[in-house]
């Protein structure tokens, strides 16, 4: 993904008020992401009550959207730098919305995952665009005034997402329960589509920008094996067929990797698997956010599952203080992280343990009878934690990375946090349905996993470059 910036004939071209209102377009389309990407943590138990699907479609909601969306990541950035940004951006959001009223819409498990699959897809067309556009749009001295509206406006929808989404499971507008959650884009989505097409520059794109489709479908591949592998086996037991698509998972990652020292122009580039730094930062925010998005919803599971709440409550309780933990954690963090440098991730990580340690504690102590009183500072710190990590771990993975190889490998890094939260999402619920039946030991067993990875990522960090590269806007 590239984010380019136009010759000042064309950023001058637009006056003041039309580029916030490009600037507001933008903001639309991420917070639309990011509240379609992390609702289903919440409303994951209500939806399978409805289309009786099991543990299987609990762990698919979240992993489907987040495969989707980290596979094509990357392509998506070139797409739009290939043939135009405000084109591939009013497509991907225009499918997004079609996407959303199709998840809506759905009568069974399959149609629904069908459906956020095809949700993720159309938004990995749609978020890469949006620093690019910015780029032509604001000129270089005001770019940074642009993006610094990005934090508070992510951080709000971080905490109001959760909180919409339980009041329209809770008040049932209409009759349509966890449907509204979607359906709504309708609105939202048809607004932005509308605004960014009278809005959104002209770009024409450069043809000459080269597609691997072939590492693509590896990647997508690769994936898909392993996430079927890990649900089927939870789900059904360990059958040769989940033994078979893990099996599968591994070959096509083989031949993934393989690709990208052959490729013309790889997704990522060969260079950075022989930087230490960066192939340590991977590992680790692979693991890490693995480890994290797995937790967040175990912690939605063992919350309405468990003790009885209703989405409403577990937003409040559980879902709520984490993203004010993050939103706090990732403004304070900005200014500390070319003083502390790599020492940053390792009190993220820390912290984090230490969230997931008291929570633990917490559960195992007094089991479902665990009250608001306990779980709301545990998930607290486990979201400073977070947040911590989550400004912090890729700034300094690329930190002696090349001018010519940091537009891949940040494009690179965001996909694979993305296939990190797939990943967790099938891992830390598969542990969690495993477990014996009962809902606090599922939970606890689920926490030991995560503080087990956490403990390993703290191992990493000393492998990591010992700065940031400095910000240049």
């Amino acid at each position: 993904m590239t984010s380019t910036f136009a010759p000042p004939s064309v950023a001058g071209a637009l006056s003041p008020s039309r580029r916030w209102a490009v600037l507001a377009v933008i903001l639309a389309a991420e917070v639309l992401d990011l509240i379609d990407a992390t609702v289903t943590n919440l409303a994951a138990p209500t939806i399978t009550a409805s289309l009786h699907g099991g543990p299987s479609l609990v762990q698919w909601l979240g992993a489907s959207y987040a495969l989707a969306l980290g596979v094509l990541l990357v392509v998506g950035g070139r797409l739009g730098d290939r043939y135009g940004r405000r084109r591939v951006f009013l497509a991907g959001l225009a499918g997004f919305t079609l996407a959303s009223v199709a998840c809506g819409l759905a009568t069974g498990p399959g149609t629904l995952i069908a459906a956020r699959l095809v949700q993720g897809a159309f938004g990995a067309l749609l978020i890469p665009q949006g620093f690019g556009i910015l780029g032509a749009v604001f000129p270089r001295g005001q770019i940074g005034k642009a993006f610094s509206a990005f934090g508070p406006v992510l951080g709000l929808s971080a905490v109001g997402g959760p909180l919409l989404a339980a009041a329209l499971i809770d008040t049932d507008p209409f009759g349509l329960g966890w449907r509204s959650m979607f359906l709504i884009n309708i609105v939202l989505g048809g607004a932005a589509l509308l605004a960014a097409h009278r809005l959104l520059p002209h770009h024409t794109g450069d043809r000459t920008v080269a597609i691997d489709t072939p590492g693509s479908l590896l990647l997508a591949g690769a994936m898909s094996g392993l996430l079927y592998g890990l649900i089927d086996g939870s789900a059904h037991g360990w059958r040769p067929a989940s033994w078979a698509a893990l099996a599968a998972g591994a070959v096509f990652f083989a031949l993934f990797a393989r690709r990208q020292t052959t490729a013309a122009s790889p997704l990522i580039q060969p260079s950075l698997f022989r930087n230490r730094g960066f192939v340590s930062g991977l590992i680790l925010g692979v693991a890490f956010f693995a480890a994290v998005s797995g937790l967040l919803y175990v912690i939605s599971l063992f919350l309405q599952g468990g003790l009885g709440w209703s989405p409403l409550r577990t937003a409040l309780t559980g879902s709520a203080p984490v993203a004010v933990g993050i939103v706090i954690a990732s403004i304070a963090c900005h200014r500390l992280i070319g003083r502390l440098g790599r020492t940053l991730i390792l009190t993220g990580l820390l912290t984090t343990l230490l969230g997931a340690i008291a929570l633990w504690a917490a559960v195992h102590t007094w089991g479902t009878a665990t009250g608001p009183a306990a779980i709301v500072p545990a998930v607290l710190v486990v979201g400073l934690g977070m947040g911590t990590c989550f400004g912090t771990v890729y700034d300094i993975t690329l930190g002696d990375v090349t001018p010519a190889e940091a537009g891949s490998g940040s494009g690179s890094l965001t996909a694979v946090q993305q296939l990190a939260n797939a990943l967790g999402a099938a891992a830390v619920t598969t542990v969690y349905f495993r477990a014996p039946a009962r809902p606090a030991h599922a939970m606890t067993t689920s926490l030991l996993l995560v503080v087990g990875v956490t403990l390993l990522c703290c191992c990493l960090v000393r492998l990591l470059p010992r700065t940031a590269q400095p910000r240049h806007h």
